[in-house]
């Protein structure tokens, strides 16, 4: 009999280890409909002095990370401390349609409440409609639109601010 793969979707919070995967998700998903900037290397850190371990979620299913979610603060001033920004989502294509970008965000909203937040806020582009859905079904609404915000392959796409309350 072969095991089936399992729906458990498991969050933890991302190790200095976990480098390479949250790399390795990157690069499997990157698309111009996602993504503003460049294909970044495949051996371009992704952790830096504004990008660290501690502000990354990761999902894994049946012991493989298979996505992440990066949550930070808005913008550093204590006027804004109780707004968090999710600046970074992604989930292996394989892995998509068994609830991982939704636990992904539950778990996000979740820690953003936990560290006092009571607003969360997020950009995304306006093609990338899949993602669009993810957001709204999980309680997102647009905020605002900056339209032809990017010129991305020779397309301008609209900047869509989405946000919603941490009740």
């Amino acid at each position: 009999m072969t095991a089936m793969p399992s729906n458990d979707v498991i969050i933890r919070p991302a190790l200095d280890e976990d480098e390479r995967a949250i790399r390795a998700v990157d690069h499997a998903i990157w698309s111009p409909v996602s993504e503003v900037a460049p294909r970044s290397r495949e051996d371009a850190p992704v952790f830096d002095r504004s990008h660290t371990p501690d502000q990354y979620l990761l999902a894994e299913l049946d012991g493989r990370v298979v996505g992440y979610v990066r949550q930070v603060r808005e913008i550093p001033l204590p006027s804004n401390a109780h707004v968090r920004q999710i600046q970074g989502l992604g989930v292996l294509p394989e892995a998509r349609g068994r609830g991982v970008g939704d636990a992904l965000l539950t778990a996000a909203c979740a820690a953003a409440r936990t560290a006092g937040a009571r607003r969360i806020t997020l950009r995304v582009l306006g093609p990338n409609a899949p993602a669009r859905r993810l957001y709204e079904r999980n309680g997102f609404e647009v905020l605002g639109v900056l339209p032809e915000h990017f010129l991305l392959e020779g397309g301008y796409a609209d900047d869509v601010w989405m946000g919603r309350a941490l009740d």
